[in-house]
């Protein structure tokens, strides 16, 4: 069954939401080989299906997972192709967590043949999902854009050097959506001075904002990373509502302002 891996709202708007790395399960027979700190999965997109909630009363649809990225990252390809080449970063099913710890007990780290099985159980049902209501948007519309929607801690010395800024768009250095789409984003982001802002920094977006963006066919892709501390607390993994409640309006204007043609 499909809810077990993923939940979609079907929106009616050219706007789809994903949010790959929400989800928090893990098997009981994977989660018996990870280490007391992975069982915690501190590495999760916390509470961005929360933060996003709004964005149904604009009309989009919505794709979150059940599984958590230490099942599968759906955020990277089947080959497990590197995003940074050269770079800290987590894998197709991760063996290291965000700090640099390990994920799996000494010798239970995944094999091949099962990360092959784990990405047919739960990638592939995915991204069949994500490419199909992309699909359907686009038909409906002539036009879609994928927002990519992530959150992270803001200071992880095995990922980056210093304080990650709030708030990262990415958009594969422009590849992913049309110039057009770029500057209006840009601009918002502009016009604002309650966070502080990189484009096209650390965070160029992920396999999905990659493989999907193609502007010219009619389907643009964007990728907000959010530091964690604007909108919840990093320590305790708590929704803190003060926070989210200054952060959700400029997200709000970001998906409108992404609606325009």
């Amino acid at each position: 069954m499909t809810d077990d891996i993923f939940h979609l709202h079907r929106g009616s708007a050219p706007l789809l939401v994903s949010i790959p790395h929400n989800g928090t399960r893990v098997p009981d027979a994977i989660a018996a080989r990870l280490t007391p700190e992975a069982r915690e999965v501190p590495d999760t997109d916390w509470h961005v299906e929360r933060l996003y909630a709004f964005a149904r009363e604009l009309g989009a649809s919505l794709l979150v997972p059940t599984h958590s990225r230490y099942v599968v990252d759906l955020n990277r390809s089947e080959d497990d192709t590197s995003l940074y080449p050269g770079q800290n970063t987590t894998g197709l099913c991760p063996v290291r967590r965000f700090d640099g710890g390990p994920v799996y007990l000494p010798g239970q780290e995944p094999t091949p043949d099962e990360i092959a099985a784990r990405v047919h159980t739960w990638w592939r049902p995915y991204h069949d999902a994500l490419a199909a209501e992309l699909d359907r948007l686009r038909t409906a519309h002539g036009r879609v854009v994928l927002w990519e929607a992530h959150s992270i801690r803001g200071t992880l010395p095995w990922l980056f050097e210093g304080r990650l800024p709030d708030l990262n768009l990415g958009t594969a250095s422009g590849a992913s959506c049309s110039a057009a789409l770029q500057q209006r984003l840009d601009a918002v982001l502009a016009a604002q001075d309650g966070f502080d802002v990189a484009v096209n920094g650390r965070f160029k977006g992920g396999h999905i904002t990659r493989h999907y963006g193609r502007p010219a066919a009619g389907v643009d892709a964007v990728q907000l990373e959010i530091s964690q501390r604007c909108y919840m607390d990093e320590s305790t993994f708590a929704w803190d509502g003060d926070r989210a409640a200054r952060l959700q309006p400029l997200l709000r204007e970001l998906l409108a302002t992404a609606l325009l043609d």
